[in-house]
């Protein structure tokens, strides 16, 4: 068997033989443009379905500013590098002229996660932060590309209990997160690739950043002219 035709084609080295670069390179080729179809399609449906919905999670995230209120983040793994992506635009905003926000990301503190997670368990490491630094009328926003992060539900929860504003990023059907009800706005991508999910949620959370902002500004705007004279 490992000397037939159709084998050889496929893994020519082993063989003996040396692999066809401009095959290989229009594979590769063919491949890279299937991807991006793919990521296009998917951040079509995506925002053609969830367009309302991250309408309202900014709108939701400029009341939570306008009254003082603080933004925090968390995800595992990848999405944690989407929670620490989203907490540094809100505090360093890179166009001219938008005010630094508020954020944290819960998942910055390697010390305080490994010892909750040690001491406690990895479903507290969120919820043990939240707990001693959110205040009512704050915002948390959770990333989850299968929407089944226990540790994540956890925090939904404490959010739900303290009167914070939720937001999830997740894929799929949505999971646990979607299901369970404690996410005010949840935005779900419908994929099954990890890497078209996150490619549609970075997209996403800049929108609600830009929106936020721009929010943010017409109060802003609408405060300097009161009791001028048209």
């Amino acid at each position: 068997m490992t000397g037939t035709p159709e084998l050889q084609a496929l893994y020519p080295f082993l063989h003996g033989k040396a692999q066809d670069g401009e095959r290989l390179d229009a594979a590769v080729l063919a491949s890279i443009a299937e991807k991006a179809r793919e990521s296009r399609a998917a951040s079509e449906r995506f925002f053609e379905a969830s367009a309302p919905v991250l309408l309202g999670a900014a709108k939701a995230l400029a009341a939570c500013y306008r009254a003082g209120g603080q933004l925090f983040a968390m995800g595992n793994g990848g999405s944690s590098c989407d929670a620490a992506h989203v907490t540094v635009e809100f505090l360093h905003p890179v166009t001219a002229g938008r005010p630094a926000l508020p954020a944290t990301n819960l998942a910055a503190d390697i010390a305080q996660m490994t010892a909750v997670g040690n001491d406690v368990g990895f479903a507290h490491v969120f919820l043990r932060a939240l707990t001693a630094r959110a205040r009512q009328g704050d915002a948390l926003v959770g990333f989850s590309t299968s929407g089944n992060s226990d540790n994540l539900l956890a925090a939904f929860a404490r959010a739900r209990e303290i009167g914070l504003v939720t937001i999830g990023f997740c894929g799929g059907d949505g999971g646990k997160m979607r299901a369970s009800g404690l996410v005010d706005h949840c935005l779900v991508v419908p994929a099954t690739s990890i890497h078209r999910i996150q490619e549609c949620h970075v997209t996403a959370y800049h929108i609600l950043w830009d929106i936020t902002h721009s929010l943010l500004a017409d109060d802003r705007g609408a405060a300097s002219t009161k009791g001028t004279t048209p």
